[in-house]
């Protein structure tokens, strides 16, 4: 029996979202329905909103969904109907890398999250004229009522958490968090520096705090969001505007620059202030979406004497570490529920204008 949602529809670049009905197919043996209860909403959504991830159209999107399991493939175990869960991005688990424990980097990955189909290349969804709408973000387009996913990209949530809340462990929260502890390995007495302080970024400094780094730069370019920072672990801030960034990471640092850095931004010029003030041999992790003309000159490779690491998903085995978030959440390690603000589905515009402005970190969507 197959299922009709109403979805957010993106019909082309720098369009409006509008709503619409869209037709889910029946969960196939190893497939949940998910009735999705909220989704955040992430830059990596508007990336493909603005054209700098290149995607057919129409297409849902949301790749932060949380909400009630509704009906349960015939192969899948470990789930049952009511269970609440978070879904997070998709692998296919038989590749080399999933078998290593490394899901962010499936050799699918592209295919199973960016290219609206599952791994055969089937779709998920139709309009309910028979006419194509492309679904399957990251494993679920969650700008909808209801989602279609594959079991293994799914979650069990305790019920005592909101699941207006957990959406973004999915993908932004565990992106921050787990580049620092699992890309990063950012540890006791460590040094790191941020650079972009929105839901990423903070999750980063979070997380940071939380493995006892002792010294915490915070670049940006907005005050609010410096202040943020620093409620939440940093303990430097720097103005991004000004013209001795370097050297005020390097003084915030003792004058060596930090063993670890982050970016979130993916501006080159942000990245090379990072490289130029991170101490020799540091790693530097970066994790934004850059726009499709974005260059970076090869000295940030070559002679540098730093790592750079291009981490995604935090290199998350979301069965494992969104559980682990969850705990540090309840034992007041990590209080990622501060960045968010919550939306009626049908304002995901205004959820936009206020991300892109800078008035929400963390815009989640609740669906009616």
């Amino acid at each position: 029996m197959s299922t009709t949602a109403r979805a957010a529809v993106l019909n082309g670049v720098d369009e409006s979202f509008v709503f619409e009905d869209v037709v889910l197919q029946d969960p196939r043996p190893d497939e949940l329905l998910v009735r999705i209860v909220a989704a955040g909403l992430c830059h990596t959504d508007l990336a493909v909103q603005h054209g700098h991830i290149p995607s057919a159209f129409p297409r849902v999107l949301g790749h932060e969904g949380a909400g009630i399991v509704e009906r349960v493939g015939a192969d899948v175990t470990g789930f049952a109907e009511g269970d609440h869960v978070a879904v997070s991005f998709a692998s296919c688990g038989r590749c080399e890398n999933c078998l290593a424990g490394r899901p962010a980097y499936c050799l699918q990955f592209m295919l199973l999250n960016i290219g609206g189909v599952r791994a055969d290349g089937t779709g998920t969804m139709a309009l309910p004229d028979g006419g194509e709408v492309v679904g399957s973000f990251f494993g679920q387009s969650s700008f909808a009522t209801h989602a279609l996913v594959a079991a293994r990209n799914a979650v069990k949530i305790d019920k005592d958490v909101p699941l207006e809340l957990v959406g973004p462990l999915g993908c932004g929260i565990q992106t921050g968090a787990g580049t620092v502890l699992n890309s990063l390995g950012v540890g006791a007495g460590d040094a790191l520096v941020v650079s972009g302080t929105g839901a990423v970024g903070l999750s980063a400094i979070m997380a940071a705090k939380a493995a006892g780094a002792t010294t915490i730069v915070a670049v940006d370019v907005l005050p609010e969001r410096l202040e943020a920072a620093k409620r939440l672990g940093a303990t430097h801030l720097v103005d991004g505007k000004v013209d001795d960034v370097v050297d005020q990471i390097k003084a915030a640092t003792g004058g060596v620059g930090a063993e670890y850095a982050l970016d979130t931004t993916a501006i080159p010029a942000v990245i090379g202030n990072l490289v130029a003030s991170a101490r020799f041999g540091a790693k530097v992790a970066t994790v934004g979406v850059p726009k499709p003309d974005a260059v970076a000159p090869v000295g940030l490779f070559s002679g540098s004497g730093v790592t750079l690491v291009g981490a995604i998903e935090g290199d998350a085995v979301p069965q494992t570490f969104i559980p682990k978030l969850l705990a540090m959440y309840k034992a007041g390690e990590f209080p990622f529920d501060t960045l968010v603000t919550t939306y009626p589905f049908d304002e995901i515009e205004k959820a936009i204008a206020d991300t892109q402005s800078g008035a929400a970190v963390k815009a989640v969507l609740v669906m009616p």
